[in-house]
């Protein structure tokens, strides 16, 4: 009988499984594609914790992973670092390296992805989703960085068909429902297939449960979503506000490019510090959030 492969996945809550719950319990894309990977045994195992950050990863997940010594490892984070008043680019950027390099130097070979940015997809107003975009955009231009530098294999979660396309995601707008998990474990399995490395069925892309409903998101605002709000109302919000706040000052003077030329350089100098060649993959991950056209109320200045 052959060995089983092993898979890992370490990341956040989608990793996790969150929105593709089974049983009471998250399942995920991760689940999904280890089924499809081996026509033989495969061994799974997930590492991925909700609300975990590029820190988290390195210090408790990485450990564990490299002593179960896996062939695939996936390593996806970097939203829940955009939402902390504490994000470092530089910061998220070293310990996604030394996350990569360990498991690579391991013989892993890596699954990543870059993630659309959490304003969009709560349809934030411009001043409020602007601060997030640029962030989200430095973290996929670090991921798109380095999976080239390792050799990822690489999945674009960034495209605008994954925020407009709402019967990928669940009610809470910010994790895939099944339908989205489903989408992306077929998705790797078909990356893992061009490179001759997966030889199991496909992920079906179809939910075998009903997709959620307009009281399913009432319900969860009222439950989950409260518990989520107030959480980030002491951490990220009143450092959300100072930000919405300089946006609308910066755009009413006409100088908002100041701020995005300051994203810029913090991210030249992450990505320098890694030694990994930066423009024409950082320029592939940054799409633009516009500023709002129309008047700015003045109680958003503060």
């Amino acid at each position: 009988m052959s060995r089983a492969v092993r898979f890992v996945a370490l990341g956040d809550s989608l990793s996790e499984g969150v929105g593709d719950p089974v049983a009471g319990r998250p399942r995920g894309w991760a689940a999904l594609l280890a089924d499809g990977l081996a026509a033989g045994p495969v061994e799974f195992r997930n590492l991925a914790v909700s609300g975990a950050r590029a820190r988290d990863v390195d210090e408790r997940q990485l450990p564990q992973a490299l002593a179960y010594r896996p062939e695939l490892a996936s390593v996806v984070v970097g939203v829940n670092d955009t939402l902390r008043r504490t994000f470092d680019i530089a910061d998220v950027a070293a310990r996604l390296d030394h996350v990569l390099a360990r498991l690579a130097g391991g013989g892993a070979v890596l699954l990543t992805a870059c993630l659309p940015d959490p304003g969009r997809m709560l349809a934030l107003p411009a001043p409020l989703a602007r601060p997030l975009a640029r962030r989200q955009r430095a973290v996929n231009a670090v991921v798109h960085a380095l999976s080239a530098h390792h050799d990822a294999v690489h999945l674009h979660l960034a495209d605008a068909v994954w925020v407009v396309d709402r019967d990928l995601w669940s009610a809470d707008r910010l994790h895939p429902g099944e339908r989205g998990h489903r989408v992306i474990a077929a998705e790797f399995h078909a990356l893992l297939v061009r490179r001759g490395l997966a030889h199991g069925a496909p992920p079906g892309r179809e939910p075998e449960q009903p997709a959620p409903t307009r009281a399913d998101t009432l319900r969860w605002l009222a439950t989950a979503g409260t518990g989520w709000v107030a959480r980030r109302c002491h951490d990220l919000l009143p450092q959300l506000l100072r930000l919405a706040g300089s946006e609308v000052a910066h755009w009413a003077r006409g100088t908002s490019a100041r701020l995005d030329a300051h994203a810029e350089r913090a991210l030249d100098v992450a990505l320098a510090d890694l030694s990994v060649p930066p423009p024409s993959v950082r320029q592939m991950a940054m799409p633009q959030v516009p500023l709002p056209r129309e008047p700015v109320p003045r109680a958003v200045v503060p």
